[in-house]
């Protein structure tokens, strides 16, 4: 085997660590897309290729938007991280989230870990002490940290910025910075009060955090990551708040901190740190190679969003410290959108894992490979339903799926499930081998680079070479004439079935998992095949190292479906759900137009509105919105002009029971005279409709009154 033939990763240990979700709702597609499935990927990669790995996450449990959440459901902070983690936990184990340790920043090892970290940083003087004015809720009696204010953002404009962050244009700032700020809590103007907090002095790193970073990570780093970090290099790096006024999370470890918890971006990333010690501790390791060993390489994943916190603030506060290891590389993926719309948790705009599970029952891969092909890599991606449904349909069943079926279907058919003995090889065969044996390698460089999408592409392309091998040499006919030729034609399929199974374990591990029962390479409860330790313990490199992969005479078992066909009624029904979400965030979101002007009595009574019906109705020519329509009012039948054309049909609407003010002076539209006007009004979605009696025996020319 050639040296570029061989995968690039050499074994080594890999902390690799997944944004903490945040507990105050479930997860959802973006999350999969942007974090946790590359993160999976590479870990499983890592795995199999023989590396000693720890994946690493957990809940992000403090911090005010949980109180927030607490207040408004009437219960404790605690109720709302329980009830979180345990749904997060549930999705992502669901979804094959393949973590050694999924710990949770309310754990009492977290605690006593942040608390630790920051009392080494306190008492060796990295930290500055200062008492400014912060924005305070008189009625609330407490300071206005993070989200429990909302104010002007004073560098776009936007009038719904955060205490700490716009999320408009991404800028960080104090509370204090806000322009109009407003309480949350109170919706109250607030006043100042002089408050004691700690800061870490980010500028005290800057011009370290630029060598680090810019310079030094400027040929292997993502391009967003190095520009949304040098950004805030050029505007000057200042002091942030480590401390903060609030009564759910760490308390502050020193004396004169009554009242005052570690701030929620200090504690988090530590949660890294505190989860690897609960994993150890459970394992019986030791975890601090895992972070502190030079040897060790450590890898984040996060979305943009995280940028900030994870390329600038925590290795300021890992180098403060002074014995923990820096990241390797934080490929962070920028944001999916859903549908064309920006994924929105407060506005329901989301798939959720758990939901999405009782619509696909057993399709997780399908969800984890269709969110791989479309990840948001270097910009903004979108998740549709059609793109959803096409790449199972076009690829994981069309291709994919589709030679396994051949191939297994062929080999019960013609040889009872028993692996023939090849003959000797063609040059087409050889081909086919050697390709085959490329394909660990060419998979493994995408990956190693974190372009994911261009691997599940590659992983593709091995099974449409195993297709257009099965197309070549057609087995089906070639039986009758040539059975010794068949023979090799699917031991080599059987090969590359083999190689499959293994090699798309990162991507798809319950497929993986199925089709290694399908081809007997796992030991199944359900058969009495005892398997050699050869063939239960093929790895990524065997691929390219071994000339054989399932040798003659294994047995392999029925043929089974890997995936299904989804049909465009489930797409239609997803598409649904989301129009009734749009629907209920329009209908939340619309504004009563304010009372017009008091009228007197007097003044109504002037108003002639009859009931009537309409006998006729034609389009307007040369017009889009109009309607010419012959109406009965009781007292005779008028002609009336109603710009109602594009929300309904003329034929729908003959013998419509109306509305009409008959007494409105004509007016020529068109050429048309119109004498009177139907009285409409809108549906929650925004539709034209009409304002009709509710009684259909109600006779033309009955008054309203």
């Amino acid at each position: 085997m050639s040296k570029s033939q061989r995968p690039t990763c050499s074994a080594g240990r890999y902390t690799i660590t997944a944004a903490l979700p945040y507990t105050n709702g479930p997860v959802h597609i973006g999350h999969l897309a942007g974090v946790y499935v590359p993160a999976d990927i590479y870990a499983r990669y890592l795995r199999n290729t023989g590396n000693d790995v720890i994946y690493i996450c957990g809940s992000d449990e403090h911090g005010v938007p949980i109180t927030i959440t607490a207040k408004k459901e009437g219960v404790s902070p605690q109720d709302i991280v329980d009830k979180y983690h345990a749904i997060i936990k549930k999705s992502f184990h669901d979804f094959g989230i393949s973590f050694d340790n999924y710990s949770r920043t309310s754990a009492e090892i977290h605690h006593k870990t942040a608390s630790e970290f920051f009392k080494k940083l306190y008492n060796e003087g990295k930290f500055i002490e200062e008492s400014n004015e912060q924005l305070y809720d008189e009625e609330a009696n407490q300071f206005l940290a993070d989200r429990f204010v909302v104010g002007t953002c004073p560098k776009c404009g936007n009038e719904e910025s955060y205490g700490d962050q716009c999320e408009k244009c991404g800028t960080s700032h104090n509370a204090t910075d806000l322009i109009n700020p407003k309480s949350a809590i109170t919706g109250n103007v607030p006043t100042t009060k002089i408050t004691k907090h700690w800061y870490l002095p980010l500028d005290k790193y800057q011009k370290w955090l630029r060598e680090w970073i810019v310079e030094g990570h400027k040929n292997d780093w993502k391009a967003n990551v190095l520009g949304q970090v040098k950004s805030w290099l050029d505007d000057g790096l200042k002091p942030r708040a480590v401390t903060r006024d609030l009564d759910w999370g760490i308390p502050v470890p020193v004396e004169g901190a009554d009242g005052k918890v570690l701030y929620v971006w200090f504690d988090a990333p530590i949660g890294y740190i505190s989860s690897t010690k609960e994993w150890a501790a459970r394992e019986g390791k030791d975890w601090e190679p895992y972070w502190k060993d030079e040897n060790t390489k450590l890898i984040h994943f996060i979305g943009k969003d995280n940028i900030v916190f994870h390329c600038i603030i925590f290795p300021a506060m890992l180098k403060a410290e002074g014995s923990y290891i820096l990241p390797e590389n934080v490929p962070a993926n920028e944001f999916l959108n859903l549908e064309g719309n920006k994924i929105s948790t407060s506005k329901n705009w989301a798939v959720w894992l758990h939901e999405y599970l009782i619509d696909f029952p057993n399709q997780q891969d399908v969800l984890r490979y269709a969110l791989t092909a479309n990840a948001p890599e270097t910009k903004d991606n979108d998740f549709t339903w059609k793109d959803f449904q096409a790449r199972n349909n076009n690829e994981l069943v069309a291709i994919f799926g589709n030679f396994i079926n051949r191939v297994v279907v062929l080999t019960n058919k013609y040889y009872e499930g028993i692996v023939p003995e090849p003959n000797e090889f063609t040059d087409v065969d050889n081909e086919v081998l050697e390709q085959l044996q490329k394909f660990p390698s060419i998979i493994a460089n995408s990956i190693e680079r974190y372009r994911f999408r261009e691997a599940s592409q590659e992983l593709l392309n091995l099974a449409r070479l195993g297709n257009k091998y099965l197309a070549d040499e057609e087995p089906w006919k070639v039986i009758k004439e040539n059975p010794e030729r068949v023979k090799t034609v699917l031991y080599i399929a059987l090969q590359i079935s083999t190689a499959l199974s293994i090699v798309c374990e990162p991507f798809l591990p319950f497929t993986s998992t199925k089709l290694k029962q399908i081809l007997r390479l796992t030991q199944n409860d359900n058969t009495n095949v005892t398997l050699s330790a050869v063939e239960m313990s093929l790895k990524w490199n065997d691929v390219s190292e071994q000339t054989e992969l399932m040798s003659p005479n294994h047995q392999i078992g029925q043929a089974e479906l890997l995936f299904s066909k989804i049909e465009d009624e489930e797409i239609q029904a997803q598409l649904d759900k989301l129009e009734a979400t749009k629907q209920a965030n329009e209908a939340e979101n619309k504004t009563v137009e304010p009372q017009k002007e008091t009228i007197q009595f007097d003044d109504f009574t002037k108003l002639d509105i009859r009931v009537g019906t309409i006998i006729e109705a034609v389009k307007v020519p040369k017009t889009k919105k109009l309607l010419q329509l012959k109406v009965d009012v009781g007292l005779d039948v008028r002609t009336i002009v109603s710009g109602i054309a594009e929300s309904f049909k003329p034929e729908d609407i003959i013998g419509q029971k109306v509305t009409v003010l008959i007494n409105l002076a004509p007016r020529v539209l068109k050429g048309i005279e119109s004498q009177g006007m139907i009285l409409m009004t809108n549906t929650t979605d925004g539709k034209l409709a009409f304002i009709e009696p509710e009684n259909d025996s109600v006779a033309n020319g009955e008054q309203v009154s």
